[in-house]
């Protein structure tokens, strides 16, 4: 296509549905929140923490095997993430058990992995 078909051929706004997206428009504050979520989960590491955790509760251990990873690369980004509230941890005698901090983390990764297997199924391709 031309870019000039992508585009209206006239200016003629559309202020009722505009003025409906001010009405629901997030904060400055939470648009600031939002992008640094999702900076978080464009590292490749933190999105294999994140994965890993989506199917079992892991200690530090644990994800440094999983990932080959040495335990210090994977403590800073538990400690990233735990700090944007995305994982959580308990103790259990001398061990510290990760996991996701609630269902909303799990549900925007679940969400994300079927879109990506939607668009290979649509264009013919598998993961």
């Amino acid at each position: 296509m031309e870019e000039d078909k992508l585009v209206c051929s006239e200016k003629c706004p559309h202020f009722n549905k505009i003025n409906k997206v001010k009405e629901r428009e997030p904060k400055a504050d939470e648009y600031l929140k939002l992008s640094n979520m999702f900076k978080l989960f464009a590292d490749e590491t933190r999105l294999k923490i994140i994965c890993s955790l989506l199917k079992e509760e892991l200690c530090v251990c644990d994800l440094c095997e999983l990932l080959n990873l040495n335990q210090s690369a994977v403590s800073h980004q538990l400690q990233l993430l735990r700090n944007s509230k995305l994982v959580k941890f308990r103790r259990e005698g001398k061990q510290i058990f990760y996991s996701l901090d609630d269902e909303h983390v799990e549900l925007i990764i679940q969400m994300a992995l079927d879109h990506i297997v939607e668009e290979e199924e649509k264009n013919g391709k598998l993961l």
